[in-house]
């Protein structure tokens, strides 16, 4: 369906809202995105303060071509709009010292290399390895091929030669847990905890992840982990600007309190159509289409009326939000040299710390895993002269009565106290004795400040989790059920949570209004394959 002469207002100025709004407007459409915040951003927003420069949240760049594609579909490239550095080593990992040892044991993984570090934690495990990197690349290509790039609104790509003939494997894949699955591979503790561990950019936790992710190691051990330099903040100031360039308006500070429609027949369970969207100050912006790009839980039980909504309330009470998570922003006087980029710190009772998030008695863990960015080690303009910028992310479970962060230590005793815990845990792994009297600057983030600022449901920190139940078509749809012209994007729907997903779904948009059921990336047209290249 050609937009020209219509109007199509986007709930939302993060990634994907503003990645929708792009491709809307190049579709014809007239579009204005509306955020409740006073930036733009969401969760990738980024906060300045004395000379420091932090992302607020993404930190990871992994698969690169989902982000050029998306800009070439804009007319323009990747190269183009950022400039991109490939991290060396891709990450660090601190795991949790032994009695007796002076500092946390590390290793460095290195794209393309990651024998190094797998020989240095299980020596002999390099053709094992091999093996599961290249079921990892099998994986990643069926996924690209088949199930991200398509809404689900037929079975057909499903059914497809390619998918039939590897149904045993996928079954299997599906079935089986990611712990399990690397578990039967390696023995050593500390390799299974870096293969499990992108669960945890799902969601969730390796014993709740099916298998099929495995296919994530592709991304970092393989096709390489990058850095926009200036931070997450260049990302997603290269999407406002490819927006405005097709004429879309952003308009931030604005709430909007409800979807206007109209009855509609005719269609089996549509009830309504969209007209518009309700403004908090009593505007009503007029519209064809009505993109919801925030959370789905809130978009479907704070928007819209019960008798409206495709998700209500009781279908939400038996899902899982994924966890919550202590964020920490800290502005350090010298150097670190201990941290890398990107480093992780990994507890030795694994299972003890995700049964504390997920499991009955949800709790804060103690001790905590927690990941570590660090992107003045790359980036020098991050940070003033002689200080380093850091961003602590502690995955806690997702329950806003733990609480809000604030600035200099003024959050909510239970988020003061994780970050404290996170910030003493690094002191001593990374051998910094005097790390806590070295900060210049400081702030916390805790899951109430994701429920109130983002919407976010149950405080998550990045979307329902991926587990088999809420993955590829069990995860929420992304057009209304109840309400024509009601669409979805971002990581609550499909194909779900992270950066690359956030800029697919907004593909996905588009394909929902053509009425595309194809399962690959929409076709780049030759006229804008001519100026971008």
């Amino acid at each position: 369906m050609s937009g020209a002469g219509r109007r199509a207002v986007v709930i939302g100025a993060g990634v994907a809202g503003l990645a929708t709004a792009a491709l809307l407007a190049r579709e014809g459409y007239d579009v204005e995105v509306v955020e409740q915040q006073h930036h733009v951003g969401g969760r990738a927003a980024t906060w300045q303060h004395e000379g420091f420069t932090f992302d607020l949240g993404p930190s990871w760049y992994l698969m690169p071509e989902v982000f050029d594609h998306f800009f070439r579909l804009c007319g323009t490239s990747a190269e183009d709009e950022l400039d991109l550095v490939r991290l060396d080593p891709a990450y660090r990992v601190l795991f949790e010292p032994r009695e007796g040892e002076g500092g946390a044991p590390a290793v460095d993984v290195r794209t393309g290399r990651a024998h190094e570090a797998f020989e240095a934690l299980e020596p002999g495990s390099s053709a094992r390895l091999d093996a599961y990197l290249r079921s990892s690349r099998e994986a990643y290509d069926l996924a690209l091929r088949h199930f991200l790039y398509t809404t689900f609104a037929s079975p057909r790509g499903l059914v497809g030669r390619d998918v039939v003939r590897r149904a045993p494997r996928l079954a299997r894949l599906l079935g089986t847990s990611l712990e399990r699955f690397v578990a039967a591979r390696f023995a050593d503790d500390r390799a299974r905890q870096v293969l499990g561990y992108p669960a945890v950019f799902l969601g969730t936790s390796p014993d709740r992840a099916p298998s099929l992710y495995h296919l994530m190691s592709h991304a970092d051990l393989e096709a390489g982990v990058l850095y926009p330099r200036g931070g997450f903040g260049a990302v997603v100031d290269a999407l406002v600007r490819t927006a405005t360039a097709a004429g879309v308006r952003v308009r931030t500070g604005t709430r909007v309190t409800g979807v206007a429609t109209v009855p509609e027949r005719g269609r089996r369970g549509v009830r309504a159509r969209v007209v518009g969207v309700d403004l908090a100050d009593g505007e009503r912006l007029a519209a064809d289409v009505v993109v919801g790009a925030g959370d789905l839980h809130d978009l479907e039980t704070r928007i819209l009326p019960p008798e409206l909504a495709t998700y209500p309330e009781r279908w939400w009470d038996s899902r899982d939000p994924g966890f919550g998570t202590v964020l920490v922003h800290l502005g350090v006087r010298g150097r670190l040299p201990a941290l890398a980029h990107h480093t992780l710190a990994f507890t030795r009772d694994w299972h003890a710390n995700f049964d504390a998030i997920f499991g009955a008695g949800r709790r804060v863990p103690d001790p905590a895993s927690f990941y570590v960015c660090t992107p003045s080690r790359t980036d020098p303009g991050v940070a003033p002269d002689d200080h380093e910028t850091l961003f602590l992310l502690v995955p806690v479970p997702a329950d806003p009565t733990i609480g809000a962060g604030g600035i200099a230590g003024s959050g909510d005793a239970a988020v003061e106290a994780v970050a404290d815990a996170a910030i003493a845990t690094l002191a001593d792994w990374a051998q910094v004795p005097d790390l806590a009297s070295r900060v210049v600057v400081r702030r916390t983030v805790g899951p109430a400040d994701f429920a109130r600022d983002l919407s976010s449901w149950s405080g998550s920190a990045l979307g329902p989790a991926h587990t088999l139940r809420q993955s590829a078509f069990f995860r929420g749809r992304n057009a209304s059920r109840r309400v024509a012209g009601l669409l979805y994007a971002g990581g609550s729907t499909v194909p779900g949570i992270g950066l690359p997903m956030c800029l697919i779904s907004a593909e996905l948009v588009v394909k929902r209004l053509r009425g595309d059921t194809s399962t690959g990336p929409l076709p780049v047209p030759a006229r804008l394959r001519e100026v971008a290249a």
